[in-house]
């Protein structure tokens, strides 16, 4: 099954979105992201990509109280990102309603607890969040603020090797920017990597770039942008799916 997974930006409880990660570019798009969560839960989506970018700066989730109100009035599945560092931090998430919790920093800066993850909670729970910039190839963290020396396939090998399934990769260039995704880079992946469950994220423009990916063996994409500024609609999504259950 291939998944379409929109997802919702958040800084102070509100629905945004940026231009390649950039707090500066930051627009609010709404102050209810339940009613936006809702949408999409009525045109068949099963899955939510939440991510808290005040977390994410700030080292510590801040918003599970939209986390909490999705989960309680949506039947989503909610991957909840941004900030998650501790064991405290991971089971916050998932009594607040997460079904997966989806981390970058800690992956990067405590490698062997993100490993003890996938084993204390089991690997399809835990999803590790991989984003780069092509140009050098290393992992970016903390909302892509703090650049690593971390080559992004050997961080990825690193978790394979230790059971890891579920992967989102995004190229920070592309993200918001709807120029089409890396599709050079996702193919590397999959090549390398060809058990692994990737999630393609930044860039996408149309749902032609959702078949595009679909068909090299991408097993997902996270998506946002292009259905705020209605590249997507929801019946795009309703057709997609219909097509491709």
């Amino acid at each position: 099954m291939f998944d379409i997974i929109p997802s919702i930006w958040l800084i102070n409880g509100k629905c945004v979105r940026l231009k390649r990660g950039d707090f500066a570019t930051q627009e609010v798009i709404s102050n209810n992201p339940l009613e936006i969560a809702k949408a999409f839960e009525d045109h068949g989506v099963r899955w939510l990509h939440l991510v808290d970018l005040d977390g994410a700066r700030r080292g510590e989730p801040k918003n599970y109280h939209i986390l909490e109100a999705i989960s309680g009035y949506t039947d989503l599945i909610v991957d909840f990102t941004g900030g998650i560092s501790t064991d405290g931090d991971v089971l916050k998430a998932f009594e607040f309603g997460a079904k997966t919790i989806t981390a970058a920093s800690v992956a990067a800066s405590y490698p062997e607890r993100f490993a003890q993850w996938l084993v204390s909670y089991g690997r399809e729970k835990i999803i590790l969040a991989a984003d780069t910039n092509p140009v050098d190839l290393k992992i970016k963290t903390r909302g892509w603020l703090k650049k690593t020396e971390i080559d992004l396939f050997d961080h990825i090998e690193f978790f394979y090797e230790r059971g890891l399934k579920y992967l989102k990769v995004s190229d920070v260039t592309r993200d918001g920017v709807m120029e089409g995704p890396n599709f050079d880079l996702y193919k590397k992946i999959v090549g390398k990597f060809p058990k692994i469950h990737l999630a393609a994220s930044g860039g996408v423009r149309s749902i032609d770039d959702f078949k595009r990916l679909k068909d090299m063996g991408v097993t997902a994409v996270v998506f946002g942008r292009a259905y705020y500024e209605n590249l997507i609609s929801l019946a795009d999504l309703d057709k997609f799916m219909a097509e491709n259950v």
